[in-house]
């Protein structure tokens, strides 16, 4: 499968079930999960990390990012399970 086949260029978002998934919510992720695991990262962009992340994780797991790969940072896993 291609990035096309689940998402072509032309559309922004995916519905899956009841949650919207935007394009580009997995390197959105990938960004934020750097600063979360950064323990040199400000407590400014730490925050905004958190924030911006608990904001993508309906749409993460309904894709089911999370069922094929884990995070290799532990406290990144915690705080991720941590997460409602």
């Amino acid at each position: 499968m291609r990035a096309q086949d689940v998402l072509p260029d032309h559309r922004n978002e995916v519905r899956i079930g009841e949650v919207v998934a935007r394009k580009g919510s997995v390197a959105a992720f990938l960004a934020n999960a750097r600063v979360l695991a950064d323990p040199a990262a400000p407590a400014q962009a730490r925050a905004q990390a958190e924030r911006d992340t608990r904001e993508l994780l309906p749409a993460l797991r309904a894709l089911g990012l999370f069922e094929v790969m884990e995070p290799r940072d532990p406290q990144l896993r915690v705080w991720l399970d941590a997460q409602p």
